[in-house]
């Protein structure tokens, strides 16, 4: 039956979420249950693309990836997949009507990766984040505001700023990963070689502006995420205000990590605040 096989895909997709992210399975469990699944269904999706351009190494990246894009067309057309990382994204899609172009950003992005190693310029820079970080953002606020089209344009810049920010801190703190293991650098004009502090605190003023103008986003969003995003939110600037206070040069040769006790404190002060209605 295919019931059956569509709770198999909702539970890989779950799957994938908590092995591959302890700190956004974390976020989606505080969400409500009526939008977490389709929640991982959507980071099922984008983490398995992305996880074809950067990890597969032993294999033809490009044929698996034009391979994974006609699975995915033809999910979305049939309504089906016998992928169940797509089964699960397509329903997500057509429950929330979700808008084909920016799953076409999305795609367009990854597939940069294939080949693209160096942004030279803010116009490629934004173009990138657009396509991998925004767009995600905007498929997730499809689904926090049940596919109303008045709140989703009422808060759609919001959520690509707070998606920008995710991605621009991902970038700072995977920079030694992304720069050696993959030969990508991402931020433009910065010569990862000799970072110092003066680029680095200007990346992070960037990075700030995305939160405050994304902060005002999470106030207005439904009852049933707004929790769940705001720890996010809360995450992602801890790891911010990790990274201001590590030197440039120490980013440049390891990886800053959020340990796992820090997220657990995060969550309970983050709940607290809530319950206070002090996110405001």
């Amino acid at each position: 039956m295919k019931i059956l096989f569509d709770s198999v895909s909702h539970r890989c997709s779950k799957t994938v979420t908590q092995s591959y992210s302890t700190s956004f399975s974390l976020a989606t469990k505080m969400l409500s249950p009526t939008i977490r699944q389709d929640i991982y269904n959507i980071y099922g999706f984008v983490r398995l693309a992305d996880e074809i351009v950067d990890s597969f190494h032993e294999y033809d990246k490009e044929t698996l990836f034009n391979r994974f894009e006609k699975d995915l067309a033809n999910a979305l057309a049939e309504r089906i997949s016998v992928n169940p990382i797509l089964n699960a994204f397509q329903e997500t899609v057509h429950t929330y009507t979700i808008d084909r172009h920016l799953i076409e950003a999305f795609m367009k992005s990854m597939r940069m990766d294939l080949t693209k190693k160096i942004y030279l310029s803010d116009e490629e820079y934004h173009e990138y984040i657009y396509g991998s970080a925004d767009v995600v953002g905007l498929m997730c606020l499809k689904v926090f505001v049940k596919g109303d089209a008045e709140k989703y344009e009422a808060l759609k810049d919001s959520a690509m700023h707070l998606g920008s920010a995710f991605q621009k801190v991902n970038f700072l703190r995977d920079l030694k990963a992304d720069y050696e293991g993959l030969d990508r650098t991402y931020f433009p004009n910065t010569n990862l070689e000799a970072l110092d502090e003066a680029a680095k605190q200007q990346i992070i003023a960037d990075i700030e502006n995305d939160f405050h103008l994304g902060y005002k986003g999470i106030l207005q969003l439904p009852a049933e995420a707004k929790f769940g995003v705001f720890m996010a939110y809360r995450y992602y600037r801890r790891l911010l205000k990790k990274l201001s206070k590590t030197p440039a040069v120490e980013i440049r040769n390891t990886r800053i990590r959020v340990p796992n006790y820090e997220k657990f404190g995060i969550l309970t002060r983050s709940y607290v605040k809530y319950q206070l209605k002090l996110v405001r």
